[in-house]
């Protein structure tokens, strides 16, 4: 399948567009054509297995499992449940109530909100493809561990007082799950497919543009200096860079393709897609809304010292 995709993106990009090889715009129109298709069918497919996993772990169903949990066994379950459960910046808000109203405490509440977006299983999947299976459980395993040491910590210093009062007071009312056939489970994947892919879409091509430009004229020492193995502050600025982002998941990969084929560590390539996607700007703001600035800041600093410590063991790990 490759093959024949790297013949398509040859063909466009030498006889379609006439480029010459080995100049830096041949490279980089190449690299965005193959790219671009192999992402896009990659992410349908991993869409619709993960839509027909959902069929099965809602969210009313996660929060009856969570709920009347202790401290630890209840932090590794909504960790765990985080994987697979849809979960974005503009879900916060209603997901952090519903979990409050159902007496969910707080800190297996945060276990929860990290690991959703933090353990991207789109990500993880494409991760699997691109750089094999070690890299993709080291991200699992790692965004696990944040999620639940975090939510550990944010529930034992007792920042209930920390939540905005009219969550407290609200009242969510939700549909009863209903039964679904396997008919019904397969057509919700192939929605769920052509749903997100196409919202998504936009997140890939932008990504997959700015992997192209880096990996036609980006200068391989230059990113060797500034963020590879030599530079022991690499990490915390990767982190800190990528905070103020905002990109999907799938959109990161083919970035973190070209930073790490560039000479970009390992584990400071993944602190950065981790920070873009479980510490962006957005969800910060959005998750204002029902908790104060105190225990924002704790998160914050709690997201940002795992995170880095994260990418100093990738570094560590994968040399």
């Amino acid at each position: 399948m490759q093959d024949y995709l790297q013949l398509f993106a040859d063909w466009v990009t030498y006889a379609i567009f006439g480029l010459v090889p080995t100049t830096p715009i041949a490279s980089s129109v190449n690299f965005f054509v193959y790219d671009s298709i192999k992402v896009t069918l990659m992410l349908a497919v991993i869409v619709f297995a993960v839509g027909i996993v959902r069929t099965y772990i809602t969210p009313q169903r996660v929060k009856k499992l969570v709920a009347g949990r202790t401290e630890g066994v209840g932090n590794v379950l909504a960790a765990l449940l985080g994987i697979p459960t849809p979960f974005c910046s503009c879900s916060a808000v209603p997901l952090f109530i519903g979990f409050v109203e159902s007496g969910v405490p707080l800190g297996i509440t945060f276990s929860f909100l990290i690991a959703s977006p933090l353990i991207n299983e789109v990500a993880a999947a494409m991760l699997l493809a691109m750089f094999g299976w070690q890299i993709a459980l080291i991200y699992i395993v790692s965004g696990l561990i944040i999620a639940i040491i975090a939510g550990i910590i944010i529930g034992r210093l007792h920042l209930e007082g920390q939540v905005e009062d009219f969550v407290w007071k609200c009242k969510m009312y939700e549909q009863p799950d209903k039964p679904m056939t396997v008919r019904d489970r397969i057509d919700f994947g192939i929605s769920e497919s052509k749903s997100i892919t196409l919202k998504v879409l936009p997140y890939i091509l932008i990504g997959i543009a700015i992997g192209a430009i880096i990996h036609g004229y980006a200068p391989a020492d230059f990113l060797v200096n500034i963020a590879g193995p030599g530079n022991p502050l690499a990490v915390p600025i990767a982190v800190l860079i990528g905070i103020p982002l905002y990109s999907n998941a799938a959109g990161m990969i083919p970035i973190m393709e070209v930073l790490t084929a560039k000479g970009m560590a390992m584990g400071t390539a993944l602190a950065f897609m981790m920070a873009v996607i479980g510490l962006s700007l957005p969800e910060l703001i959005i998750l204002r809304k029902v908790i104060k600035i105190k225990l924002l800041a704790i998160f914050v600093g709690i997201m940002f010292v795992a995170i880095t410590l994260t990418g100093y063991l990738f570094n560590a790990l994968l040399g």
